[in-house]
């Protein structure tokens, strides 16, 4: 460029001018400066920037932009089965991603405590102190958990209450923990897309959701090879998307 042989550099006015793309030329700057680039959620010109890389050298950078399978949203599927018992509701939450689901169980906490028959069905917990009890995880993609009222001995209940974070309530009764848990999925993004009864000898109803994941940030952190010039001959070692 100096030496005036690489014809896209022009001088102008005692500057050299880059007929570039000025908008993505931030993360180019970016990536010179820092060795790394993180891209906005809403961001969609891949292509665009890996020709602006391709153009500056910046191989490392391209490279990962031209692998278009790790950049594009991904469908993210919820499923919400829910019983009614008599006295008990019972829950079971299927999801295709194990790290939503594992955030879903840090939410959702489960109390028990005993009651006397004349005030089981009262909305609020009992002035005797609550246990909390661990949800089932039959496997990384799924939960279970139940709350209400179970029979126990003599004029005594077991009772179950379910709390879901951020909401304080510790709630007993199974429509108001479902309507709390699909409030919560919706404030989260996702949208529900089904209803249908699985089995209506046991009462068990299914509400599907979907949600579209955009990786929250995009980030190329690599390090420079021993003795090279600049960004150019940067070496890629390692690569992290936002989930």
């Amino acid at each position: 460029m100096l030496n005036d042989d690489d014809q896209e550099f022009k001088l102008v006015n005692g500057e050299f001018f880059v007929d570039r793309d000025a908008t993505l030329f931030s993360y180019i700057m970016d990536f010179l400066r820092t060795l790394q680039v993180s891209l906005p959620t809403d961001f969609s010109d891949y292509q665009r920037l890996q020709r602006e890389a391709e153009f500056y050298e910046l191989y490392p950078l391209a490279d990962l932009l031209s692998q278009e399978h790790l950049l594009k949203p991904r469908l993210e599927i919820l499923e919400v089965h829910f019983s009614l018992q008599e006295m008990q509701a019972f829950f079971r939450i299927f999801g295709s991603c194990s790290t939503t689901v594992k955030t879903l169980a840090e939410q959702i906490s489960v109390f028990t405590g005993q009651q006397s028959g004349q005030s089981w069905n009262s909305p609020f917990p009992s002035q005797k102190p609550l246990v909390p009890l661990p949800l089932e995880r039959p496997s990384h993609h799924d939960m279970v958990f139940q709350c209400g009222t179970d029979y126990s001995a003599g004029d005594q209940f077991v009772a179950r209450y379910v709390s879901i974070k951020p909401d304080n309530r510790k709630l007993i009764n199974g429509t108001n923990v479902l309507g709390l848990l699909l409030d919560t999925l919706l404030k989260d993004g996702f949208r529900l897309i089904s209803t249908r009864t699985v089995s209506s000898e046991e009462k068990v109803e299914c509400y599907g959701f979907e949600r579209m994941k955009r990786p929250a940030s995009l980030t190329v952190m690599v390090n420079q090879t021993p003795g090279s010039s600049g960004a150019a001959q940067a070496k890629r070692n390692q690569v992290q998307k936002g989930k």
